[in-house]
């Protein structure tokens, strides 16, 4: 939930400052295809949230008493992240454009990035748990199949969100 709510802080500026310098105009007008601005505002994002993530982790993991050892947390977070950033960067660029985008990108967003969301937290519990890897078989493809489809999705999105 720490990820998401700085995922989320992190969105809502993500093309607030190309509104308002009026930059998203010479975006548009530059000699690259929509799909190129929306992954490079895409990786953006995601790795602002890695590196929140890495900062934030080991302050958990104290807090909580939890093993800094756990490789099998790193394809979770790396997958759900990829699947927030790719979302969260189509609703915020349609939110950038609303007078309450602070509060819209949320109600845009959340209900979309549920999948991710439980997926990731179910699969870091059983982590947590010491469980198998064959319990978190079923989450792991869930965040795959969510990427994939919103990475093929969202740029053509982006494209028709852009150009109101």
């Amino acid at each position: 939930v720490a990820f998401v709510f700085g995922g989320v802080l992190g969105l809502t500026r993500s093309f607030a400052l190309e509104k308002e310098n009026g930059n998203l105009h010479g975006l548009m007008l530059a000699p690259v295809g929509r799909d190129t601005i929306f992954f490079g505002k895409m990786m953006a994002n995601f790795l602002f949230m890695l590196m929140v993530e890495t900062i934030i982790f080991p302050i958990f993991a104290v807090l909580f008493n939890l093993s800094l050892a756990a490789p099998e947390l790193v394809p979770i977070a790396v997958l759900a992240t990829l699947g927030i950033a790719t979302v969260g960067t189509v609703f915020s660029a349609m939110a950038v454009n609303t007078r309450a985008r602070e509060v819209m990108l949320p109600l845009l967003f959340l209900p979309v990035a549920v999948p991710v969301i439980v997926a990731a937290v179910e699969a870091s519990g059983l982590v947590f748990r010491d469980s198998g890897l064959d319990d978190m078989a079923q989450w792991l493809p869930l965040l795959g199949a969510f990427d994939a489809i919103f990475l093929v999705v969202c740029p053509i999105a982006f494209n028709l969100v852009i150009e109101e």
